[in-house]
């Protein structure tokens, strides 16, 4: 892979030279309110790009609306930054097959100036971070994720902008979540400050950028609003610090037309896969935020940019063209109502193709009792019809392997109690499940215990009171008896709420791939997903 993305820094380049050139020519049709932008402050942001860098005509601005917004607004005589929020790198086979490195080569190609990682940027490792900050253009700003061996910024923490009499200083920040949402394994390396930490953190960039004559202060901030991430969210943060002019905002994909003004702090975010397009702009005196929609946009794009994330685009379709199986019923991978608050028929597939290959792999010595797939873990529906290959590395774009936990019924209660603490809620450890049946009474509230080692979740104090387990495997649940689960790794290192598996008596990792293990799974149906899974089968009762 990175041969290949050593084509693409070249190709880059040579794009570079032809984006320098067209200029905003190919952007004068875009409609705003004033003709004249001379001296103020544009910041052009995104976040939450997940790989959507092409554009999808009405639905998704794509790289090439970014530029031509860029080169508009520069045309227009306004100072231009371009800024994003993170989760860049994640989410589509066009930067999954480059494990990420592409989504960097893009928007080195598009100018960015700065960024701010999220939790996604670590999926595909810490060694493959390291190497997509090597070969960006534009710094890492996250002041709040420390080396553990030296406790300063593994990346940046803050940069600053000069122009003319405004000086502006931009620092990142990222959430502590990263810690449990990435894989354990990828963050041990790091430690990413919470809480009261974060807020302290945050007031100390913003203190040593006024020192530095900063009279605007913005922070890119990978946070989000949602009620699970209370304490730690965008909102928290302006709430507990004085002097964020403006804060971008990612992680919860919210869309914040017009922004929302939290202790004098501007808080605003995009929603997510570049459906939108955020600018504001900063007249000396206040700012005001708006949101460019795909929906009605009437501006310009710029053709080499498109042409430039085209040919990579096909580059991957070739690498996963072909169809992978058909289904006969559409397969829910939606969030919210979703995987990840309730029982579907695609968290079913997942879960028996889990169980499928765990049990292809440990023969008939070990009977594999149930599977869990994280609801995070799935992330898109599939609707009726031919299935590509790209389709399905989409929608489980991670790569993590099948891995198979030798655990007590108490360890797998605490497991689905932890991944339930929030439901009905959206909690991207919610389980999905193959043979296993249980009950969430979301009347019982959840009751936190010790918060487990490096991680933004709890231990249930009372395991069973929310959740209670009838049947594993097709047999009576006993807190005593041992049960063989299939996971995913992520799942075994204790990702997400799944903490209770890190202490299992055995792991045993197949090391077969997520994705090769539903396609096994599948070709054992005849490569057809049939009526079997028109609904999800009633296996989790939620009341």
């Amino acid at each position: 892979m990175r041969k290949l993305l050593k084509r693409l820094l070249v190709s880059v380049a040579a794009a570079a030279l032809v984006l320098g050139m067209s200029g905003a020519g190919s952007v004068d049709s875009v409609k705003a309110a004033e003709t004249s932008y001379e001296g103020k402050l544009v910041v052009i942001h995104t976040n939450d790009i997940h790989g959507h860098f092409d554009t999808v005509e009405g639905e998704q601005l794509g790289l090439s609306a970014v530029v031509g917004l860029k080169n508009y607004y520069k045309s227009k005589g306004a100072n231009v930054l371009l800024l994003d929020a993170g989760d860049f790198a994640q989410g589509t086979t066009l930067v999954s097959y480059y494990k990420g490195g592409s989504a960097v080569v893009f928007m080195n190609a598009a100018g960015y100036d700065a960024v701010s990682l999220g939790n996604h940027e670590l999926d595909y490792g810490f060694d493959e971070l390291l190497y997509m900050a090597n070969i960006a253009d534009f710094p890492i700003l996250d002041a709040n994720i420390l080396s553990k061996e030296t406790n300063e910024p593994y990346f940046g923490d803050h940069t600053t902008f000069t122009f003319g009499n405004l000086k502006v200083g931009v620092f990142g920040l990222d959430t502590a979540e990263a810690q449990t949402k990435a894989s354990p394994k990828n963050v041990k390396n790091i430690t990413i400050l919470d809480g009261q930490e974060l807020y302290a953190c945050a007031q100390e960039q913003i203190d040593e950028l006024k020192a530095e004559g900063c009279n605007y202060i913005i922070c890119i901030g990978h946070l989000g609003v949602d009620d699970e991430s209370i304490g730690r969210r965008s909102l928290d943060v302006a709430a507990n610090t004085t002097g964020i002019d403006l804060f971008i905002d990612g992680h919860s994909h919210t869309e914040m037309p017009g922004g929302v003004n939290v202790n004098g702090t501007l808080v605003t975010s995009t929603g997510n896969y570049l459906a939108n397009i955020g600018v504001a702009v900063y007249d000396g005196e206040t700012t005001k935020a708006s949101l460019v929609s795909a929906a009605d946009y009437k501006g310009g794009y710029d053709a080499e940019i498109a042409d430039f994330v085209k040919q990579h685009q096909d580059t991957v379709n070739a690498a996963y063209e072909g169809l992978f199986a058909k289904t006969l019923v559409d397969l829910n991978g939606e969030k919210e109502p979703g995987v990840r608050t309730q029982e579907t028929n695609l968290g079913d597939f997942a879960a028996d193709a889990y169980l499928y290959a765990a049990q292809q792999y440990m023969g008939s010595e070990i009977t594999v009792d149930g599977a869990i797939q994280n609801g995070g873990g799935v992330r898109a529906s599939i609707p009726a019809g031919d299935i590509s290959m790209n389709t399905l590395y989409t929608v489980f774009p991670f790569g993590n392997t099948v891995s198979v936990v030798k655990v007590k019924g108490s360890e797998l209660l605490e497991a689905l109690e932890a991944s339930c603490s929030v439901c009905p809620s959206a909690l991207g450890g919610f389980p999905q499940v193959s043979g296993i049946e249980f009950t969430i009474d979301t009347s019982v509230p959840f009751v936190e215990g010790a918060q487990y080692p490096d991680s933004t979740y709890y231990a249930p104090a009372a395991p069973g009171s929310r959740v209670t387990i009838t049947k594993v495997g097709g047999r009576d649940f006993s807190l005593t008896d041992t049960y063989y689960i299939a996971v995913n790794n992520f799942m075994a290192d204790g990702g997400d709420t799944y903490y209770a598996f890190t202490q299992a008596e055995e792991v045993i990792d197949t090391g077969v791939i997520d994705a090769e293990g539903l396609i096994s799974y599948v070709e054992s149906l005849n490569g057809v997903i049939g009526e079997e899974y028109a609904q999800p089968k009633g296996l989790i009762t939620i009341k």
